[in-house]
């Protein structure tokens, strides 16, 4: 061979840079989990605020307390939807929604049961009813005019509480004339009920015609005193109807107070003429006149 022919040089293949790859993968998780670390260890991941929204008659303190969360618990830990349910079932709460806003901030926003009547504690402190049936004392002042006040109900009532209830579903102008509720229930009506008007006028109904009737009861006071009459009793059961005020009525029970003929007019009594009739007063039949008289009260359909 010539010494002139050279065999050629074959090129060494760099080493790979698996091994610094490797190392800066690593070194990214540490730090990663360094920072997780820390940052669950800092003040950014507890509860720093927790605002409540919304009420009126319950105290902030005392729906923080039912959430059963405090500043400084762990802000990832806690769930919106357990908290809703928490305040929820308290009374007088009608929703409630939570929202969580980072770093640290719980925000409840509640809306309460609205207050639709008014009622004199056995203690002599006012309170308002709320549509729940719950009862809240008020402040020293007075009672509010716009809405009826409840006499003769006894706690623990259920008509009470479906009472609430149905006043809750009126339109407070529905209810602006009413000044005064009581129950009054016989025995045909359980729920039967008596309320007073600012107009002079006492309204018998039942707690389950009254979202019906009560939209009527405007309109039929206007006609009575388009009739020049501003005082009397109004059924509004099965049949509306009208009847005078009685004496000593408050006295009387409610079939004494249902004697009167609509609109005001007097039940006639029919009188027998007497004739002489051989020296002897004999009374002579003459056509008796049959007076109008109110509906009786019958068994609502169940």
């Amino acid at each position: 061979m010539s010494e002139d022919r050279k065999v050629p040089t074959l090129p060494v293949p760099k080493p790979r840079a698996r091994t610094n790859r490797k190392l800066l993968i690593f070194l990214f998780i540490f730090f990663i989990t360094v920072l997780i670390i820390l940052f669950f260890q800092s003040s950014l991941s507890r509860i720093s605020a927790i605002e409540v929204e919304g009420n009126e008659l319950m105290a902030s303190e005392t729906i923080g307390q039912a959430s059963q969360i405090a500043v400084g618990d762990r802000f990832f830990a806690v769930s919106s939807q357990a908290i809703q349910q928490r305040i929820a079932k308290m009374p007088m709460i009608k929703t409630a929604v939570v929202k969580k806003h980072f770093p640290g901030i719980i925000r409840i926003t509640v809306e309460e049961f609205p207050k639709v009547a008014f009622q004199i504690g056995a203690d002599g402190k006012k309170q308002a009813v709320l549509a729940d049936g719950a009862v809240v004392e008020l402040s020293a002042g007075s009672i509010p005019l716009d809405m009826p006040i409840l006499t003769g109900w006894t706690d623990g009532d259920p008509n009470k509480a479906a009472l609430c209830k149905v006043l809750g579903e009126i339109p407070e102008s529905a209810l602006s004339d009413i000044s005064e509720i009581k129950p009054d229930p016989s025995e045909p009506y359980p729920d039967k009920i008596k309320l007073y008007t600012r107009s002079q006028f006492e309204v018998y109904t039942t707690i389950a015609y009254l979202p019906e009737k009560i939209d009527n009861l405007p309109a039929y006071i206007a006609s009575l005193q388009e009739d020049h009459i501003t005082s009397g009793v109004i059924k509004m059961l099965e049949v509306e109807y009208h009847a005078p005020f009685e004496p000593n009525e408050e006295s009387k029970n409610d079939s004494n107070n249902a004697s009167g003929q609509k609109s005001g007019g007097n039940s006639p009594s029919p009188t027998p003429d007497s004739i002489k009739d051989g020296g002897k007063t004999s009374p002579k039949p003459t056509p008796k006149a049959t007076p109008k008289s109110p509906p009786k009260e019958t068994a609502r359909p169940s």
